[in-house]
């Protein structure tokens, strides 16, 4: 069985963006690149705006302010120790039909100015913050500097992956 992405279009904003599209891609390039063959896995996604985000962002982080993505890891996969590898989520049980990894929110405005201020196409933005939330639901922080490396460089890999350029180049 394949993996899974289910996406909610809460704001008419993403209409000009294939969302779905653009999550399964960076999902299964994830997937690929950390080996996640125990599934299949699932994980949801909402494109919202920024007054929805900034209403998760106060809720679960305390930050009364919008946000560009936001992840709730469905298992705490994170290290032991600081620039350790995170654990793979666990195999789908019998009976399952698959394994959820957890939850993303995503806001346009936010990502759209990112984008614009950056100088990066929106899509490879886009691209860049849904593989972000993806790796934070699978254990990766950038809590430590060296944490912060080594998501950055998968970052960087998978982005490649996909035929997109390093977006902390210009940074």
């Amino acid at each position: 069985m394949d993996n899974t992405v289910e996406v909610v279009v809460e704001n008419a904003l993403w209409n000009r963006f294939d969302i779905e599209d653009i999550a399964n891609r960076a999902f299964g390039a994830v997937a690929e690149k950390l080996g996640l063959v125990d599934g299949p896995y699932e994980l949801s996604i909402l494109a919202c705006d920024d007054a929805r985000i900034a209403v998760l962002n106060a809720e679960f982080r305390g930050k009364q302010t919008p946000t560009n993505v936001l992840s709730w890891p469905g298992f705490d996969l994170s290290p032991a120790m600081a620039g350790g590898k995170p654990d793979l989520p666990p195999p789908a049980m019998h009976g399952d039909p698959f394994v959820n990894i957890g939850d993303i929110a995503i806001a346009c405005q936010t990502c759209m100015q990112e984008a614009d201020k950056a100088g990066i196409e929106p899509l490879h933005h886009i691209t860049h913050l849904l593989i972000h939330g993806i790796l934070h639901l699978l254990g990766y922080d950038h809590e430590t500097e060296i944490d912060a490396k080594m998501m950055e460089t998968l970052e960087i890999e998978l982005l490649a992956s996909m035929g997109i350029g390093n977006p902390y180049q210009n940074v």
